[in-house]
């Protein structure tokens, strides 16, 4: 299925990640510190990494940006910490995804998916015409938007944010993240505007309890995917 690196200095959770992720089939490395973490992840090339932040020598937020600066492997952070900001933090720091101990393998293994999904879509994805995410279709040629075979008219910055979670789907993106990709550098404050265009977005995709568009209360939105996570 694809090979595994968690990085975690508690012993105990990494025998069950590696019992767990085996029987599912993955191959699994493990580190138990953030140096170790590093030198696996450029020596043993896994396909995604879990990643714990409360590590002994190195914080688990260091240790995602120095792998960012020669990886685009995707890394879901494990953290005990649920709040808002190291959340906010870890995703602005180039994490792809972020659980709360304690979690169930169920939904690290959906994470882990969906994760690896994004990441084989993304070679040729300026080449790409359509984007579908669930009953959601984009045509980013003539710039047409369907829910659920339904036309729906968007103006161009809906459509251009509707693509950026689109191209994300499954991802938490921060209000930051999604401000400066589709308004500017500029804007990574201005979280208002993204208050207005979510509510407009969800009423005509007939989404108004948020179940496609999600919210993540403090942190951002999320355009969940066929696993809805």
């Amino acid at each position: 299925m694809a090979t595994v690196l968690a990085v975690d200095d508690d012993q105990a959770l990494l025998r069950v990640l590696r019992i767990g992720l085996s029987a599912l089939g993955h191959d699994v490395l493990v580190a138990s510190t953030g140096e170790q973490g590093i030198s696996q992840a450029a020596i043993g090339a896994p396909d995604i990494i879990v990643l714990d932040l409360g590590l002994p020598d190195l914080d688990g937020m260091e240790v995602c940006r120095r792998i960012r600066q020669w990886s685009d492997v995707p890394i879901v952070v494990l953290s005990a910490d649920g709040t808002e900001d190291r959340k906010i933090a870890s995703l602005d720091g180039g994490a792809d995804d972020y659980m709360t101990k304690p979690f169930g393998m169920g939904e690290l293994e959906a994470r882990i998916r969906v994760a690896l999904r994004h990441r084989t879509s993304e070679p040729g994805e300026e080449e790409a015409k359509d984007i579908v995410v669930g009953a959601l279709e984009l045509d980013l040629v003539h710039h047409e938007a369907r829910m659920g075979g339904r036309p729906v008219e968007l103006t161009t910055r809906e459509f251009a944010l509707l693509v950026f979670l689109a191209r994300n789907a499954g991802k938490i993106c921060t209000h930051r993240m999604i401000l400066e990709h589709v308004w500017g550098p500029h804007y990574g404050t201005e979280t208002q505007y993204l208050r207005v265009y979510v509510y407009r977005l969800r009423r005509k995709l007939g989404d108004e309890k948020g179940e496609i568009l999600r919210t993540n209360p403090g942190v951002g939105y999320q355009l969940v995917d066929e696993d809805g996570i």
